[in-house]
């Protein structure tokens, strides 16, 4: 799994921190924004995707959901894609694969 801290847009003050990767036991890519902590100091999720397989299957798809929240670095989606080519050998443990059964079905 990879994860990279982007840079909250500016005209989105509500943006306390986003998050961009690639997941590869789910096969896809990431994005998560969220909120500055309030009351009870917990962070408030804004927007969380790329938590089912194959959600996000490229890093376009992934970056023009961040693009509402964050800027994005030029190489961004060149360096999304080396993260999952980084993975391409890696299979899931007989523990990651019960439980995406469990989770997702066969």
């Amino acid at each position: 799994m990879s994860r990279h801290i982007l840079q909250p847009r500016a005209d989105r003050p509500d943006v306390a921190e986003a998050a961009i990767g690639w997941d590869r036991p789910l096969a896809t890519f990431f994005f998560q924004a969220f909120a500055a902590a309030d009351g009870d100091g917990e962070d408030r999720i804004l927007e969380w995707c790329g938590t089912a397989p194959g959600e996000l299957p490229t890093p376009e798809a992934a970056i023009a959901v961040a693009a509402g929240y964050a800027d994005i670095p030029e190489h961004l989606a060149a360096t999304l894609d080396a993260d999952r080519a980084a993975t391409a050998n890696q299979v899931d443990s007989p523990w990651q694969t019960r439980l995406k059964q469990r989770l997702f079905g066969p």
